[in-house]
C-alpha cells in the first residue's frame, strides 16, 4: 500500500516527540500572517491585495462559506489513491501551483525554488510569464517535474512564437493563456504605494531574455533598462485579446491549451469550440475586477456545460485542502494552488513551499478519506455528496 498523503500530519505528530513542531504554520490564516511579517508593504499588498473594495476576493471566500460536504461513515477507505491524470500530465493528486508573478520579490529563491519543492512531489507547477527567472532556468530546476507554462499574451507575434517555442523546448507540457488581464484592475494596495514590479524591471526575465524581444531593443536590457521595460510593457498590458487570435497559439503550440480566466458558460462553449483543450474557471483570485461573482459559484454550471468535452480546472479562493475537496466534489478536474504556496516561499524558500504542499495535500486526503471516499472515481459518482450551507 502506497503511502497516504495525510501522513504529513502523523509525521509532524512524531517529530513533537522529540519537542519539535513544525516551522511553519499549517493554519492557512496564521500563514497568511506570518508572511505579512517579513515581507515588505509592497511585496505583500501585490501578493495580497485584490482589486477595488475586496469584494471580489471575499465572495470567493463565501461561495466556499455556502458548500457544505455530506460525510459518509461506515466505508472501506483505508487505502485510498487520489493520483489522476489531467491533459496528459499525472499527478498524485488533483492539485497543482497556479501562476505567481515576480516570485523574486517574496524569496531570493524566487521561481526555481517553487519549481523544485512542486518536483519533489510530484506536483505539476505553472510558471508565470512574469518569472523573475528565464524558462530555461525554471525548467533546470524543476528537474524531470511536470511542468506547464502560462501566457501573458504579448502583441507581438513574433515575440509569442519565440517564447511558446522556448517554453516547449524546456518541457513544459500545456499553455495555460491568461485572458483576464490583458490590462492591469485597480489595485488599491499597489497603487497607494505606487509599487508595480514590472516598470522597475522586476519579473521580466523571459521577455528580457528572448531573442524576439531583444531584436526590437537598440541596446541589451543589461544597458538600458528602462528602454527595455518601455518595450515590453505596452506589449502585454493594454491591448484587449479576441477570441479570433486563438488559431496563433494552436499554429505554435502542439500540446493541450487552456484558456484561464473564464467566468462564463457560454465563454467556455466558446473556447471548446475554438479548439482548445480546457478551461481554467477563475477570477484571478479577485485581483482584476471587484464586484466579480465567486468564482466556485460559476464551477458547477461550467462543468455540467461541457459536460466532459474539455478539461475544467478551478482557481480562485483556495486556501486548504478542505477548500480543494469542495472544488472536485463540484466537478473540477483539478485545482490551482496560488498565495498560500507563495506565503510559504515567502516564509521559508524551497522548503516553505514543500511545507505548504504537504499541509494541503495532507488535509485534502484526510477531509475526503473521513468524508467516506477514498478515490476521484467513488468521489464523483457519488450523490449528495454536497449541501449548500
Amino acid at each position: 500500500m502506497t503511502t497516504p498523503l495525510s501522513s504529513f500530519a502523523a509525521e509532524i505528530y512524531l517529530r513533537g516527540l522529540g519537542g519539535e513542531t513544525p516551522a511553519l504554520p499549517t493554519d492557512p490564516a496564521a500563514l497568511e500572517e506570518a508572511a505579512r511579517e517579513v515581507l515588505d508593504d509592497g511585496a505583500f499588498g501585490y501578493l495580497a491585495g485584490g482589486a477595488g473594495s475586496g469584494a471580489t476576493m471575499r465572495a470567493n471566500r463565501a461561495a466556499f462559506d455556502r458548500v457544505g460536504l455530506v460525510p459518509r461513515m461506515l466505508r472501506d477507505v483505508t487505502a485510498r489513491d487520489w493520483s489522476t491524470t489531467v491533459l496528459g500530465t499525472a499527478m498524485p493528486a488533483p492539485l497543482l501551483l497556479a501562476p505567481v508573478g515576480v516570485m523574486s520579490i517574496l524569496h531570493e529563491g524566487a521561481e526555481p525554488a517553487v519549481a523544485r519543492a512542486a518536483a519533489s512531489l510530484g506536483v505539476p507547477s505553472i510558471l508565470s510569464t512574469a518569472s523573475s527567472h528565464t524558462i530555461e532556468d525554471v525548467a533546470a530546476a524543476a528537474g524531470e517535474g511536470p511542468r506547464w507554462f502560462q501566457l501573458y499574451w504579448p502583441t507581438e507575434d513574433d515575440v509569442t512564437v519565440s517564447i511558446l517555442q522556448r517554453a516547449r523546448a524546456a518541457g513544459y507540457s500545456t499553455l495555460v493563456v491568461t485572458l483576464d488581464t490583458w490590462t492591469l484592475g485597480w489595485r488599491p494596495a499597489d497603487l497607494d504605494q505606487a509599487y508595480l514590479p514590472f516598470i522597475r524591471g522586476v519579473g521580466t526575465a523571459i521577455p528580457f531574455s528572448d531573442p524576439a524581444f531583444r531584436a526590437g531593443l537598440a541596446k541589451a536590457p543589461e544597458d538600458d533598462l528602462m528602454a527595455a521595460v518601455g518595450r515590453w510593457v505596452p506589449m502585454f498590458t493594454g491591448t484587449a485579446l479576441r477570441w479570433d487570435r486563438l488559431d496563433l497559439l494552436r499554429e505554435h503550440w502542439d500540446g493541450p491549451i487552456v484558456l484561464k480566466g473564464i467566468q462564463h458558460v457560454d465563454d467556455a462553449l466558446q473556447a471548446v469550440d475554438a479548439g482548445m483543450d480546457g478551461v481554467v474557471v477563475s477570477n484571478h483570485g479577485g485581483r482584476q475586477v471587484d464586484r466579480a461573482v465567486g468564482s466556485l459559484e460559476m464551477l458547477p454550471q461550467i462543468v455540467h456545460a461541457l459536460d466532459g468535452r474539455a478539461a475544467v480546472l478551478f482557481d480562485s479562493g483556495i486556501r486548504s485542502g478542505a477548500d480543494v475537496a469542495v472544488a472536485l466534489a463540484l466537478g473540477a478536474d483539478a485545482v490551482l494552488l496560488g498565495r498560500p504556496y507563495a506565503y510559504g516561499l515567502a516564509l521559508g524558500g524551497e522548503d516553505g513551499v514543500r511545507h505548504v504542499l504537504r499541509s494541503v495535500l495532507a488535509e485534502l486526503d484526510l477531509t475526503l478519506a473521513l468524508s467516506g471516499f477514498g478515490d476521484l472515481a467513488s468521489l464523483r459518482g457519488a450523490k449528495d455528496v454536497l449541501r449548500s450551507a
